[in-house]
C-alpha cells in the first residue's frame, strides 16, 4: 500500500522509508516462523529473485521471498543491485525457469527489459515475474513479463494462478 501510494505520488520518500522500516522489522520477526512453516510444505520449483542493477531497495522483494518460501518454493535470493548477467548466470546454473525482478525507481525499472532481452538472446526459456512500486501491468506486458502487484499476487502468479 505504501509503495502504491509512493508510485502515485501520494506518499513521499520519508513515508516510504518509514513504511519500509516497519515492514523490515515485521519480516525480521516473522521470517523464521514462516520459513519453518514453509519447510514442512512439499518443495516446489526454484525461483530466482533479485532487485535489478542500480536499485538498493529490497524490502518488497524480501517479503515476496518469505511468502514464496512459505508456499514451498526453493527461493534463491540474489539480493539488491544485481546485474542482469548475474541473474541469468545463476538461473542457468540452478536450472531455474522462474525469475522474479524487483525495482522501486523509474531509473532502475529500465533494467528489467534488458534482463529479459538478454535471456532471449541467450536462448533461455524463462518466465519473468516483475514488481515494485513503479512497475505496473502495462509495463510488464510491454516487456514480456507477468506483473505481481503485491507479494500475495506474486505468489499466486508463481503458482500459476492469474487472478
Amino acid at each position: 500500500m505504501v509503495g502504491d501510494k509512493f508510485g502515485r505520488k501520494e506518499f513521499f520518500l520519508p513515508q516510504l522509508l518509514s513504511g519500509a522500516d516497519a515492514l523490515r522489522r515485521a519480516v525480521t520477526f516473522l521470517e523464521p516462523k514462516l520459513r519453518a512453516a514453509g519447510a514442512a510444505a512439499a518443495k516446489r520449483e526454484k525461483i530466482i529473485l533479485a532487485t535489478v542493477k542500480g536499485d538498493i531497495h529490497d524490502i518488497g522483494k524480501n517479503i515476496v521471498a518469505v511468502m514464496l518460501a512459505n508456499a514451498g518454493f526453493d527461493v534463491i535470493d540474489l539480493g539488491k543491485d544485481v546485474p542482469g548477467e548475474t541473474i541469468l548466470d545463476r538461473a542457468a546454473a540452478e536450472q531455474c525457469r522462474l525469475v522474479g525482478l524487483s525495482a522501486l525507481m523509474t531509473t532502475t525499472m529500465t533494467e528489467m527489459p534488458k534482463v529479459i532481452e538478454m535471456a532471449r538472446q541467450r536462448g533461455m526459456k524463462l518466465r519473468f515475474l516483475v514488481g515494485g512500486a513503479v512497475v505496473d501491468e502495462e509495463f510488464a506486458r510491454a516487456i514480456g513479463a507477468e506483473y505481481g502487484r503485491d507479494a500475495l499476487a506474486t505468489v499466486r502468479l508463481a503458482l500459476g494462478n492469474k487472478d
